[in-house]
C-alpha cells in the first residue's frame, strides 16, 4: 500500500508540473504604429517560443513565459525590418530576444477580457512590470491566450529614433497583442 501510494503521489506531482509549449502555427505576436500622424505601420515577429510550466488548474501558479526572437521582426518591407534590426531600434546583434513572463494572474472584475495578466517585459534588456487584459480559455490539455491589444511606449524600453518633426513622424507608443496556444 505503501509502494502505491508513493506511487500515485509522485505521478500526480508530475501532472502538476506538466509542460505545455507554444503551439507556432496558432501563436502570434503583432504590432502596429502610428507613422506620419496618419498611417499605421503592421508587422509581426515570426520566431518565438515559449510555454507554461505547471497545472493547468492553477494557471495562477504556472510559470507562463514567451520569448520572442527580434530578428524575425517583418514589417514586409524589408528596408525598413533592416533598419528595425539595428541599434537605431532592436539592436538585434546585442540584444536578440524580448521576453514576457506572467507574475501573476487574476479574473478581470470587468470588460471584455476574463483575465488580467501581470508580468515582466524585457526589450533591449530593459525589462518592465506591463499588465495585459486578456482572454484565456483552458480546454483539454491546451491553453489559449488573446491579449487586447495594448500601447506600449518605445522609449521606456530605450527603442529612441525619431525623424525630426513636429510631433515625431514615428509615435512613441507601439500597440502589441499577444496571441498564444500552448499544448
Amino acid at each position: 500500500i505503501m509502494f502505491f501510494l508513493a506511487v500515485l503521489f509522485t505521478a500526480t506531482g508530475l501532472m502538476a508540473q506538466s509542460h505545455y509549449k507554444v503551439d507556432p502555427a496558432h501563436t502570434s505576436v503583432n504590432f502596429k504604429v502610428k507613422h506620419m500622424g496618419i498611417t499605421f505601420v503592421s508587422g509581426k515577429f515570426e520566431k518565438f517560443d515559449g510555454g507554461i510550466i505547471g497545472n493547468l488548474n492553477k494557471l495562477e501558479e504556472a510559470r507562463v513565459f514567451f520569448n520572442i526572437e527580434t530578428t524575425s521582426v517583418n514589417t514586409s518591407v524589408s528596408m525598413r525590418d533592416d533598419h528595425l534590426r539595428s541599434a537605431d531600434f532592436f539592436e538585434v546583434e546585442k540584444f536578440p530576444t524580448a521576453s514576457y513572463e506572467i507574475t501573476k494572474v487574476s479574473p478581470a472584475a470587468e470588460g471584455d477580457y476574463n483575465t488580467v495578466l501581470d508580468g515582466n517585459l524585457t526589450v533591449k534588456g530593459i525589462t518592465k512590470p506591463t499588465q495585459f487584459k486578456a482572454n484565456v480559455a483552458i480546454n483539454e490539455g491546451e491553453v489559449r491566450i488573446a491579449t487586447e491589444p495594448k500601447d506600449i511606449s518605445r522609449d521606456e524600453f530605450g527603442i529612441k529614433f525619431q525623424i525630426p518633426a513636429a510631433n515625431g513622424l514615428i509615435k512613441d507608443e507601439i500597440n502589441i497583442q499577444m496571441l498564444m496556444k500552448a499544448i
